[in-house]
């Protein structure tokens, strides 16, 4: 996690990240925390704030006492990522969990397909569901000043 971060955070800026409890681990708050982002995983169980075996972590301490003490706003944070959840499953229920392309390019293109064909049909389903035709309100609402004129003129 913390090289997929680092390479992350070369282009993008950073604020929070999320991920489930496997992603617990000192050496990723710290990374998290390395970008300026802010960190939020679960806690397992059977952690402790401070244990015996292990010196001090400021940081580790810090996310231990957020998670326990302010559950609700931690968790507020935490489920955002629910959505992206959400989308892989539905991409891959609806496109399959498999990337035929052989080259990496070509792999990072098919991915990128199926999410744009994936708004599409949310676009169309949610035009259908809110009885809303496409057609009739670009027609409509987007007329270009030019053509409105050109109307006007019998063109």
């Amino acid at each position: 996690m913390p090289l997929l971060l680092a390479r992350t955070d070369e282009h993008f800026n950073v604020r929070e990240l999320s991920g489930d409890k496997a992603y617990l681990s000192r050496t990723n708050l710290h990374a998290i925390a390395g970008v300026g982002a802010r960190g939020f995983i679960p806690f397992k169980s059977n952690s402790v704030a401070r244990s015996g075996h292990h010196r001090r972590d400021l940081l580790w301490e810090r996310a231990f006492h957020y998670f326990n003490l302010k559950r609700a706003e931690f968790l507020d944070h935490y489920h955002k990522r629910s959505n992206i959840e959400t989308t892989f499953a539905m991409v891959k229920s609806k496109f399959g969990h498999a990337v035929r392309s052989k080259s990496p390019a070509a792999q990072i293109n098919e991915v990128l397909l199926k999410f744009v064909a994936h708004n599409i049909c949310c676009l169309i389903q949610s035009a259908f569901e809110m009885g809303v035709d496409p057609l009739t309100m670009a027609a409509t609402e987007h007329t270009s000043p030019a053509t409105k004129l050109a109307g006007n003129h019998g063109f």
